[in-house]
């Protein structure tokens, strides 16, 4: 009975497709190789851009606001360059820091800009430049063009961002040498004068005629 049904289904298969049934079942398996891989490539592809929009709706989330850090010193702004994500992204223009959280794909890690965050960039804004020893806030030696740029980057930030600080100034300390030098140079000024003597002042001839003298009667 199974060998008359194989008989009649090879007869069929080479009736209506006019391959021979070893042809028929190798080109069927090939349907479906193709057919498992297309539907793997679609349905990881699927799973990625969800993936994709997850991690979107997690950065779409509302941004906690601003907290203001006061005065704090260059050291101190280097922890807010995005390493952390749980700490804001901050960025500092002419000694004034702004926090650019909303704009972490500029800033953040991996952002066109990344190298300025948790910095004082203005050298480097003014110049537009990348190199490392741009990136400080020292801006002494810029052309007006570079100053000019570096105004209206300023005005962008005081625009769209919130101020949440300044940079603490470094002073230099006097030390007890330099201290003591400048009061032993500042004495040895005071004390030259007296060294030279009071002056005198010559004394004519007249001066001299004029001059009381003792006189007798006659």
């Amino acid at each position: 009975m199974a060998l008359q049904l194989w008989e009649t289904l090879k007869e069929a298969i080479t009736a209506y497709t006019g391959l021979s049934p070893a042809t028929f079942f190798t080109v069927l398996a090939l349907l479906w190789a193709v057919y498992y891989v297309a539907t793997s490539l679609f349905g990881s592809s699927d799973d990625h851009i969800h993936q994709r929009s997850t991690a979107f709706e997690e950065q779409m989330e509302p941004l906690p606001p601003p907290v203001q850090l006061g005065e704090i010193t260059e050291e101190e702004l280097k922890q807010y360059d995005g390493s952390d994500s749980k700490k804001p992204l901050l960025m500092a223009i002419k000694g004034q820091i702004y926090d650019v959280s909303q704009s972490r794909m500029f800033y953040g890690p991996g952002g066109p800009y990344a190298l300025f965050a948790g910095k004082d960039a203005s050298r480097a804004l003014a110049k537009m430049s990348f190199e490392e020893k741009d990136l400080t806030g020292d801006i002494s030696g810029l052309g007006p063009f570079e100053l000019d740029a570096l105004q209206d980057w300023e005005y962008k930030f005081m625009s769209k961002y919130v101020k949440v600080g300044t940079i603490k100034k470094t002073t230099v300390p006097v030390t007890e040498g330099d201290a003591s030098g400048e009061a032993s140079g500042a004495a040895e000024t005071d004390t030259k004068p007296t060294e030279d003597g009071p002056s005198q002042t010559p004394v004519t001839e007249s001066e001299e005629k004029s001059s009381p003298v003792d006189t007798k009667e006659e």
